[in-house]
């Protein structure tokens, strides 16, 4: 008897958050054309998957903000207390 096709997709879904480590969370979003072709253009000229990109890109502007925060602020970052404006700190 064939696997339904829901079963078949959770199973794929459980599989890929299982290959990250045991660490691996899914993300579903919407993004605009532009920034779909850059990611894979970037991705593409970088010789990595548009999810490796993704991921190092978000460590590098995490990274980038903290060391720009001042030592008080960081505690709030993390527990995501601090609302920073799109040009309050500059990465």
């Amino acid at each position: 008897m064939p696997i339904p096709n829901a079963q078949r997709q959770a199973a794929y879904r459980a599989r890929h958050l299982q290959s990250v480590d045991g660490q691996g969370v899914r993300l579903n979003l919407i993004v605009g054309t532009h920034a779909k072709c850059a990611l894979e253009r970037l991705a593409s000229a970088h010789g990595l998957t548009q999810r490796a990109l993704l991921e190092r890109l978000l460590v590098q502007a995490e990274q980038r903000t903290v060391a720009a925060l001042p030592a008080p602020l960081r505690t709030d970052y993390y527990e995501q207390r601090l609302s920073l404006l799109a040009d309050a700190v500059t990465p």
